[in-house]
């Protein structure tokens, strides 16, 4: 009679205590702190989407947190032109306003160079620093990311969610969105330079695409742009000001994350600082951590996820031991070769200080001219070596001569194609340097440590000069500038590669999506991170592998898909796409 009295008891404390527990959130924000059913860290690329999509459900409250400030000045597209004007990029990527300005260990594959990562510190994200191209990556990556454990993100799955989020200006097809609020045009200048390159492709045996996002990846052909009207199409103008004035969401500018809130192994909040103050707020449903490739994993590491032998050492109390946050970090390298112009028809004058004004006079009067474009319209994708089943190599072609990330002027009349491999096999990590949420972590991208990536970045060297030398090019081309006429021996490419080979911005599976059972899983195919309650993960850290192509397209996309799960909608799918394939393998192209 006693023992089970004393057992009644007992179970009573024990409920007592686990409701106690979950409302503690609940009864101090009922006190002193805001709470939200859903607080978003992270206004960029995926970030802007999620509160858009889940402040659609007028009952459920929104809270999106961005570390840097508004990407327009007094509500100004024009006093923010450093921003949206097309042709301004390389203002941010040069300074540290919007930007993270991020940069790596020196990298022993490289002569120990220290690489810079300019990301997103503004509302957009790095869809307001990057060069505006569209690319979604090839049909393959998708089911390739089924395959490694992420259920439900073949391609099948994925391409209902970029038409979902895409309008074009060609309108919509199987594989083109026409409705949604990110605004895509397709190159259309009548440069010569461009129009050489696309044709020299051809002469050098590649095909023409129509639509590298569509049906054929494969050949040279004109690329899409988030590009509106003369005007930069961010995340941040596509689906985060249009919605500003929804009662049910607040988004809040020049705030650092600190920390993720927990109470056992559910998330409840976050910790932030806001103009020199900290400040706490709570989620009623759901964390959501959207601060891209770098920041997510930092924030999740600072909260006690993580590899628990690395969080100790600086007194952080581990939540959850997960050992993948950090790890398998991708990115794409890419390099220049440059050819010396013979006619003055390049970007060259264009960048002298009298025609910038006039560009820039006529962008902010009418939103046209050579300020309404990146100039990166025409590009491409092409297999490497046979046996290759689809491209592994990317082009951007520029009528312009690029030095040190722009940071440094062009010099003469030059054009220049950007090249480099889709899918290298160097993978790096990124571990915290401190405790301290202002310390920049340790970025280890491990550029170059296999010989497969070496020995593929000297194909596309050789690759891209053949395409410069073809009759196309006859009536432009003077001398090659870079890798330069002495570059000719394999070991002189490897040693060019090392010496001008750089990011391309694009990191990405830091907090890689798999099965619960891989050890290496940071998120499920939920993006709900593994062990945890009331969190979850979602931008480009959670790509199980990085796509061939441009990851701003594809992180849109993965939140798209991730507003209907965490909305409980059933799944889109489009069944039966078809695909381009190859006639033969046996052959590079």
């Amino acid at each position: 009679m006693i023992e089970s009295l004393l057992a009644s008891v007992w179970c009573l404390f024990q409920t007592h205590n686990l409701s106690a527990r979950h409302s503690s959130a609940s009864t101090a924000a009922n006190q002193n702190t805001p709470s939200y059913s859903y607080v978003i860290v992270g206004a960029g690329s995926a970030g802007c989407v999620l509160a858009n999509r889940l402040s659609e459900d007028a009952h459920e409250s929104v809270l999106l947190l961005e570390a840097g400030p508004k990407d327009m000045l007094l509500g100004s597209v024009r006093l923010s032109w450093k921003i949206h004007m097309p042709a301004a990029l390389t203002y941010n990527l040069c300074d540290d306003k919007y930007n993270w300005h991020y940069h790596t260990l020196p990298q022993a594959h490289m002569d120990e160079r220290v690489m810079y990562w300019p990301r997103g510190r503004v509302w957009g994200g790095s869809s307001s620093l990057n060069a505006m191209v569209y690319i979604r990556g090839h049909a393959e990556d998708y089911d390739r990311w089924q395959r490694e454990g992420a259920q439900g993100w073949d391609y099948q799955h994925c391409l209902p969610y970029f038409r979902k989020a895409q309008s074009h200006e060609l309108g919509e097809d199987r594989y083109r969105g026409g409705s949604g609020p990110l605004r895509v045009s397709r190159g259309k200048t009548n440069h010569p330079l461009h129009q050489a390159f696309i044709e020299a492709g051809q002469q050098a045996g590649y095909p023409f695409t129509q639509d590298m996002n569509g049906l054929q990846q494969e050949g040279l052909g004109w690329m899409d742009m988030t590009v509106h009207k003369g005007k930069r199409w961010s995340t941040a103008s596509a689906y985060l000001r249009p919605v500003l004035s929804r009662p049910n969401l607040t988004a809040e500018v020049r705030c650092l994350t600190t920390r993720v809130l927990f109470e056992g192994k559910r998330a409840v909040g976050v910790e932030y600082t806001q103009n020199g103050q900290k400040k706490k707020v709570f989620a009623d449903k759901e964390v959501i951590l959207s601060g891209g490739a770098i920041n997510s994993p930092q924030l999740l590491m600072l909260s006690g996820v993580g590899n628990a032998n690395d969080l100790k050492p600086f007194g952080i109390p581990v939540v959850q031991h997960l050992p993948g946050v950090g790890s398998n970090l991708q990115d794409h390298l890419e390099l220049y070769v440059q050819q010396q112009c013979s006619q003055p028809i390049t970007l060259y004058k264009a960048q002298k200080p009298h025609h910038m004004i006039k560009i820039g006079l006529e962008w902010l009067s009418m939103f046209t001219g050579y300020g309404a474009t990146a100039h990166l319209e025409s590009g491409g994708f092409i297999r490497g070596r046979p046996g290759v089943t689809h491209p592994d190599i990317q082009f951007h072609f520029l009528p312009s001569q690029v030095i040190d990330h722009g940071r440094v002027p062009s010099k003469m009349e030059a054009y220049q194609v950007h090249v480099g491999p889709m899918r290298s096999t160097s993978v790096g990590w990124m571990k915290l340097k401190s405790a301290n949420p202002l310390d920049h972590p340790i970025i280890q991208p491990n550029y170059l440590s296999t010989e497969v990536d070496v020995s593929e970045f000297r194909q596309c060297v050789k690759l891209s000069r053949e395409i410069f030398a073809q009759q196309a090019f006859q009536p432009y081309r003077g001398p090659e500038l870079q890798p330069g006429p002495g570059v000719q021996t394999d070991a002189e490419i490897d040693a060019f590669v090392r010496r001008k080979a750089d990011s391309a911005y694009h990191p990405s599976c830091t907090c890689k999506m798999g099965a619960p059972s891989d050890p290496a899983a940071v998120v499920d195919p939920d993006a709900r991170v593994l062990g945890l309650e009331g969190i979850r993960v979602v931008d480009a850290s959670i790509m199980p592998s990085v796509v061939s192509g441009n990851l701003n397209a594809p992180t849109i996309m993965m939140a798209e898909k991730a507003a209907d799960v965490i909305r409980g909608r059933p799944a889109l799918v489009d069944p039966g796409v078809p695909v381009y394939r190859p006639a033969t393998l046996e052959t590079q192209r």
